[in-house]
């Protein structure tokens, strides 16, 4: 982010910084924007698919809202945590975990949330694909696809600052498109009829908390990537609520449109599951209108889809600067990671499309199983055991406090893991635990507590946190307008604030 005198006062450049620290002359905004990001992000189609499928293994509309509701409550406050963390820090999100995990420990559950980020960057462009297809009227959704992936490329090439000004302009598009999707639906079908049909059954309603927690907590690993340009002294508080109601308003927004648009669409579904995208466009009007709405899908899941590009690369080159001990990068890398990362997403989405709904269900519920355990041990350490204190410089220091690996926190991991397979309910494998709850899946809740209670007790014991923030010592490490790889210097008792 390149601007001369204070960053963030002229317009848009094309984003520098990488998993470098973020100095306090190139911070700016504030915490609102978190709001429509986040908001912007939910109203897309994906999570109006997530909403239907808690419909669609059989809930009912009704109770599928709710536990939807309550699942997005819940999650929401998890990922809003995670969120808070970045102004503080000024760090992407998976930067600060080598706090938890060392230098090299740090790289184990990131290959796992490089896939988490590949797996959702193509089931989104699957529907994406369809949407751009149907503008251009090319015939085949691959085209569509390809389309979509360049589009992502561009926005998550450029960076940060047209990251959120997507998110403003997807949150506006939203709002109007998904109300009147809301009006047509309304007006045109007898909803009360659709809330009212059905019983309540708590296998199903617990598998609707599950996909709405599930939604929220996948984006822990990344969503401080969006908050640390803000000023450091921005309250954490304000950080955590523009998120948390962001996020949950903008994704039960859609998942409830999702649960009512797959009610009316049964039995089975049938209508729903033959093209998501196309019964959107039935239900517009067909027509201009149609065309409309499809450029409204393709809005949603750009933001969200460049969120997934722009973590992965971030993701990808924390792994690989683990052991270049570098810590900035080049501004051309991110072209190179992040075309590497879409062409792969489309290929992955060319390939999964004729699955996507059953596949869609099982990926998130399988990735809760890998990540949840990341997300309790991050939260738990940062606000329960160091207090929210970490020594930055340390973060890319093979020697520093941190060192290369953290055995608790592997081991914590492991059980959290290893923990939650009797409640699994997947295609593959069902736990016996899940068969004796009837087949609902809360293997993502038995996770994140068993986790942090094996954690705590262990850091707390072990812990290395330093009294005070520690900061870099030089404010700008990577100066050079070459863009050349750059140490990052810090001193170990520079406690001053930044």
């Amino acid at each position: 982010m390149q601007a001369t005198g204070k960053a963030g006062t002229g317009g848009p450049r094309v984003e520098r910084r990488s998993i470098d620290f973020v100095p306090e002359n190139e911070r700016h905004g504030s915490p609102g924007q978190q709001f429509t990001l986040w908001f912007g992000a939910n109203m897309q189609i994906t999570a109006i698919v997530d909403g239907a499928l808690a419909v669609l293994f059989g809930a009912d509309a009704l109770w599928a809202i709710i536990g939807l509701l309550i699942g997005n409550l819940l999650g929401g406050a998890v990922m809003a945590l995670h969120a808070a963390q970045g102004p503080k820090l000024g760090l992407p999100q998976m930067i600060s975990s080598r706090a938890q995990f060392g230098i090299f420990g740090a790289v184990i559950p990131l290959v796992l949330v490089v896939v988490m980020y590949l797996g959702f960057a193509a089931t989104g462009t699957v529907l994406s694909g369809q949407a751009v297809s149907l503008i251009l009227h090319t015939g085949t959704p691959a085209v569509g696809m390809i389309v979509f992936g360049v589009l992502t490329i561009v926005v998550a090439t450029l960076g940060y600052k047209y990251i959120h000004m997507l998110g403003r302009i997807a949150t506006v598009v939203g709002i109007l498109g998904f109300t009147y999707l809301g009006i047509r639906l309304l007006t045109s079908q007898d909803v009360g009829a659709l809330l009212g049909a059905g019983s309540f059954e708590f296998p199903t309603f617990l598998l609707a908390i599950s996909l709405g927690a599930g939604w929220q907590l996948t984006y822990g690993p990344y969503v401080a990537d969006y908050s640390r340009y803000l000023p450091s002294k921005t309250p954490a508080r304000k950080t955590f609520m523009s998120a948390y109601f962001g996020t949950v308003i903008g994704s039960q927004w859609s998942m409830t449109l999702g649960a009512l648009f797959a009610a009316l669409a049964l039995p089975k579904g049938a209508r729903f599951l033959d093209g998501q995208v196309a019964f959107l466009g039935n239900l517009s009007g067909g027509g201009l209108i149609a065309v409309v709405i499809y450029l409204v899908i393709v809005t949603g899941k750009l933001t969200v889809n460049t969120l997934n590009a722009y973590g992965g690369y971030m993701t990808m080159l924390t792994s690989v600067t683990a052991f270049t001990r570098k810590s900035a990068v080049a501004s051309w890398t991110r072209f190179a990671y992040v075309i590497g990362f879409i062409g792969l997403s489309v290929l992955i989405a060319v390939l999964a499309s004729p699955d996507f709904i059953a596949n869609f269900k099982n990926f998130v519920l399988l990735l809760l199983m890998v990540f949840i355990p990341w997300s309790s041990i991050n939260l738990v350490d940062y606000y329960l055991v160091s207090k929210e204190k970490v020594d930055i410089p340390a973060l890319y220091d093979l020697n520093g406090r941190y060192g290369r690996w953290n055995k608790t926190a592997l081991l914590s991991y492991a059980i959290g893991i290893v923990v939650q397979i009797p409640f699994l309910a997947q295609t593959l494998y069902t736990g016996p635990m899940t068969e004796l709850l009837g087949g609902a899946d809360i293997s993502w809740l038995v996770g994140l507590v068993v986790t942090a209670i094996v954690f705590y007790p262990l850091a707390k014991r072990n812990s290395n946190a330093p009294a005070e923030m520690v900061y870099p010592t030089e404010p700008d490490p990577a100066e050079s307008d070459s863009g050349a790889i750059a140490p990052l210097a810090g001193s170990a008792s520079n406690t001053a604030a930044v």
